[in-house]
């Protein structure tokens, strides 16, 4: 009786080990035991390769990640179970998302995956960035936000430059300045000019800290804005960009498409899956696209002479400018009438001259000039010349 006793004690002190060892956490000796008692024992030896089964899962290499909507559902039955006291707008919710979507990619990164060369097309060329730099690009572009906001700019002064008025927000303690760097972004002229200056003087203020740096710095002020932002539901106050002043609630959407579009590149460039934006979030964009469309038609007759004027369009006074209707499918589905000629031709009214059709998300990659309006499957129907116009008028609204 006491012999049995023994050898079930002992049955059962293995057993309890099976799940340390098979996670490869049992002492050498205890391990070596265990594995001489699985040869003769099926039920523990079962146990064992089911255990070993799971703790394989475990250890995969492969990416865990939940689905992009899961954020927002957990924020959603949170809110609803306590209301936040000072909520977001909902023009400030695609900035919201899109930055802690780039947040959480970045934070996945190695050291090898921050040194990988994005690319990041605009109708201008191609800006060739490691992820710190688009971090980079995209601090100081968000800048503009920041200054009408009232809190400091991210961007150094340039030399010889005013010191700026007191704001606000006070500036926090100034970091050491690097040693100076080449820029990687090319200077470019005309109004895009302080984009790319800003640009140029944040990155070779960054040149000196680590990639995570540059993440904290950069989601730091992410963070700024969208508190800031709720201190502003209205969002009416002019955010002036240099070569566009808009309203602080297109600005933050603006800004989370561009947040989207260059957490894509960046995903692509280090071979990393990336979501769309929620629909209700592109829906936003793609409505911000469509607003800022005739301002994009208007610089295409300027730079490109073929696209003025009513081909087809009846001579005489008074009949009005031309229309298009553009109709969005997929998640962000809807219909709007488009002006194609400025304000020299008159209201627009009548029939539309021409209906397109495109997937909303395309509409925004293409207003990025990460599509080609020649090769983009588009519905379509009427003038041919209004459509082509459109098409080539949306990647004028991209920029460095």
């Amino acid at each position: 009786m006491n012999q049995g006793n023994t050898e079930e004690e002992r049955h059962e002190t293995l057993r309890s080990l099976l799940g340390a060892w098979s996670l490869g956490a049992c002492p050498p000796r205890e391990a070596a035991e265990l594995e001489r008692h699985l040869r003769t024992c099926p039920e523990c030896a079962e146990e064992a390769a089911r255990l070993r089964e799971a703790a394989g899962w475990l250890s995969l290499d492969e990416p865990l990640d939940q689905p992009c909507s899961l954020r927002q559902q957990v924020l959603d039955w949170c809110l609803a179970r306590r209301p936040a006291e000072l909520p977001v707008p909902a023009w400030g919710m695609p900035y919201t998302a899109e930055t802690a979507k780039l947040d959480a990619l970045l934070r996945d990164l190695g050291p090898e995956e921050w040194q990988e060369v994005a690319e990041l097309p605009w109708h201008g060329g191609t800006e060739q960035l490691r992820p710190a730099e688009v971090l980079g690009r995209l601090t100081a572009v968000d800048g503009f936000l920041a200054l009408a906001l009232g809190l400091p700019d991210p961007v150094p002064a340039a030399k010889g430059a005013p010191a700026p008025a007191e704001r606000r927000v006070p500036p926090q303690d100034a970091a050491v300045p690097a040693p100076p760097a080449a820029p990687r972004v090319p200077p470019q002229g005309g109004r895009y000019a302080e984009v790319t200056a800003r640009t140029a003087r944040l990155l070779a203020d960054q040149a000196g800290l680590t990639p995570q740096s540059v993440r904290c710095r950069w989601r730091q002020q992410t963070h700024d804005l969208v508190r800031s932002a709720a201190l502003a539901p209205q969002g009416n106050t002019p955010v002036d960009f240099g070569y566009a002043v808009l309203p602080l609630r297109d600005a933050f959407v603006d800004r989370a498409l561009e947040c989207f579009v260059h957490g894509e590149d960046v995903a692509r460039a280090v071979a990393y899956p990336y979501d769309p934006p929620a629909p209700q979030h592109l829906r936003q964009m793609v409505e911000l696209v469509v607003r800022l469309l005739p301002r994009a038609l208007a610089g295409l007759r300027g730079a490109r002479p073929e696209h003025a004027g009513a081909p087809g369009a009846p001579a005489g006074v008074g009949t009005g400018g031309r229309r298009l209707r553009l109709v969005v499918d997929g998640p962000a589905a809807g219909e709007w009438l488009v002006p194609l000629d400025g304000a020299e031709a008159g209201p627009p009214g009548g029939e539309p001259v021409a209906s397109m059709v495109l997937d909303g998300l395309e509409l925004c990659q293409l207003a990025a000039a990460h599509r080609d309006p020649d090769r983009l499957p588009v519905g379509e129907h009427g003038d041919r010349a209004a459509i082509r116009a459109v098409l080539h008028a949306l990647p004028l609204l991209s920029r460095p």
